[in-house]
């Protein structure tokens, strides 16, 4: 018989490289992580971030910039200082004859004390304008979907590097132990360009990686135990497995192999957290009436409800994928409807987060991965307009904890192409979200193939003017 089968508790402890001691040092740190009690850089402000994403490049200038000067020029040829050096995806469609100006066919107006403006496509979100921090003049890398997701999610272009949310969860833990640290919902009729690599823990531990869950059934497929497997039998076949991995991290040096241990224990656990958390019968019918849930039913509402209880039970970072925002063809009807699907539950997780005294400690961020021209863009004879992506300037917002609420940073010339005042950067986003979170941007590295790296590359700036 091998020997290594021989091998009792006694002589694991004794023998193996790692030692019981250390043993208990991983398993003190990984308590640490879990509830996290890793030392920060400075006092935080939130503990939580919920991303909205709206995968496809939503346009700023039918929901939140109003141009009167574009709508006065609409139809007329674009002034060519506008269009010199600069580059566009599908060029083509630029390049045959000078692109016209677009003014928006959306009625805007000014709501709250704040005056922030809204579209008539946005008449829920405009009730909790006064929480939202806008930021007007962002800039990104990339004009194309799938390395422009990814540069918002990891500070690159290219595919490989940790995301936000794997950086956060690798600095701060969770304060969960029963449920991921970074957390993925998906909405829409498709997933977003760049998929599974947009919550990449990239060279980081795969422990930090983003879990996607589902907001009906099972959240995680095969969570369940099969038919005939009690808990009991279920303990004592991962307690085997454990201790066998446990070995053969000793004689092998791995340490993904303890990533691959906690991924057991906590797919254990999630068996009782995770139906408990996609169960909404204990949440009141007003709770449910005001997000538009749909128990049972995998939609927007339900991941913006499921996102509040994720982090009202300790989660770090959840971020939500929406799709269909990319409107080339038509400004009209497909906006309308994509828009009509997050607006009341947005609103109402807003709502919701604040009555709980969870937005204090909770950073709300909106966005999509880029902006859209104010030139339209016909892609067929006779067809409906649209717009281009735009990388000079888009508009995003924030709200939570640490920010001053009903502020606007940042504005664009009077057709909306290029800032004016106050230019950002998504790594600057990036900085300011890690800042709130109470992280240092230059500080939270990972040292990968002989040199350090970090959400923020070697850019980045806490935008100091919207902290409170």
């Amino acid at each position: 018989m091998d020997p290594l089968l021989k091998r009792t508790r006694r002589h694991f402890f004794e023998d193996c490289g790692i030692g019981a001691g250390k043993i208990a040092l991983a398993s003190l740190v990984a308590q640490q992580l879990a509830e996290g009690k890793i030392e920060r850089h400075h006092p935080a402000k939130v503990d939580h971030v919920i991303y909205l994403f709206m995968a496809g490049g939503p346009s700023q200038l039918e929901l939140f910039d109003s141009k009167p000067e574009l709508n006065k020029w609409d139809g007329k040829n674009t002034p060519k200082e506008f269009l010199e050096g600069k580059r566009f995806a599908f060029m083509d469609t630029f390049a045959k004859e000078t692109p016209k100006l677009l003014g928006s066919r959306r009625a805007f107006k000014q709501y709250g004390q704040s005056g922030a403006t809204f579209s008539d496509l946005l008449p829920h979100m405009a009730t909790v304008g006064d929480q939202l921090t806008f930021l007007r003049a962002v800039a990104t890398d990339n004009f194309n979907h799938g390395p422009a997701k990814i540069f918002l999610n990891t500070g690159s272009i290219r595919a490989g590097r940790p995301s936000m949310g794997s950086w956060i969860s690798y600095g701060l833990g969770s304060d969960s132990q029963d449920l991921p640290g970074f957390v993925v919902l998906q909405s829409g009729p498709r997933g977003p360009r760049s998929g599974a690599t947009l919550w990449s823990s990239g060279f980081l531990p795969t422990q930090h990686q983003g879990v996607p869950l589902r907001s009906a059934g099972d959240p995680i497929l095969n969570l369940s135990n099969p038919a005939g497997v009690n808990a009991a039998e279920q303990r004592k076949t991962l307690d085997l497995v454990r201790d066998l991995n446990q070995t053969h991290r000793a004689d092998t040096g791995d340490a993904e192999i303890e990533t691959r241990i906690a991924a057991y224990e906590m797919a254990y656990r999630m068996q009782t957290s995770g139906p408990e958390l996609i169960d909404f019968k204990k949440e009141s019918a007003a709770t449910l009436e005001d997000y538009g849930v749909e128990p049972g039913k995998s939609s927007f509402a339900n991941n913006c409800l499921l996102a509040r209880r994720l982090v009202e039970r300790g989660v770090r970072f959840v971020q939500l994928y929406h799709t269909d925002w990319d409107h080339h063809f038509d400004l009209g009807k497909p906006v309308e409807e994509v828009c009509g699907e997050i607006d009341r539950p947005i609103a109402a997780l807003m709502r919701d987060l604040k009555q709980r005294g969870l937005l204090e400690r909770t950073l709300v961020v909106w966005s999509g991965e880029f902006g859209r021209t104010p030139m339209g863009e016909v892609r067929e004879v006779g067809g409906k307009v649209g717009r281009n992506h735009h990388i000079d300037a888009f508009t995003l917002w924030m709200a939570g904890g640490g920010l001053k609420p009903g502020f606007s940073l940042g504005e664009t010339d009077e057709f909306g192409f290029s800032p004016v005042a106050e230019k950002l950067h998504v790594h600057d986003v990036q900085a300011t979200i890690l800042h709130l979170l109470g992280v240092d941007h230059t500080k939270l590295t990972f040292r990968f193939q002989g040199r350090d790296f970090r959400l923020t590359d070697v850019h980045g700036r806490v935008i100091e003017k919207i902290l409170a």
